[in-house]
């Protein structure tokens, strides 16, 4: 997937904006301030992390072994939750959509019944 592509994507999830709180990279998006994706797009090392949860994310691992890892950038109390990807392997794009979706949705689960209904209104 190109850049755009994905950014278009993350971008297309209700109530989903960019933020750029470590400077011009990494790309993140956030929903309701919480981080959902933080994309990097350089040439040489492209990747995305993503939110996962944690028994997923150990499978993506295993199945794309050295092209899905631990999110790296993570504390290592965080990091089994959190996947980062290196775009331009092994992964398919529809893969790597599921994933995004999945992250989106792991951390809508975090908000309360409410601020998730209104989050997902016209979804």
């Amino acid at each position: 997937m190109l850049v755009e592509e994905i950014k278009q994507y993350c971008l297309s999830k209700n109530k989903t904006y960019i933020d750029y709180p470590f400077g011009d990279i990494p790309i993140c998006f956030k929903v309701n301030k919480k981080l959902f994706a933080q994309l990097y797009p350089l040439e040489n090392d492209y990747k995305i992390t993503l939110k996962c949860d944690m028994l997923l994310a150990e499978l993506y691992r295993k199945k794309y072994e050295g092209t899905v890892i631990k999110g790296y950038h993570c504390p290592a109390v965080q990091a089994n939750y959190w996947n980062t990807v290196y775009i331009g392997r092994d992964v398919e794009d529809d893969v790597i959509i599921e994933m995004i979706d999945h992250s989106y949705d792991e951390v809508i689960k975090t908000f309360s019944k409410k601020v998730q209904k209104e989050l997902l209104e016209n979804n």
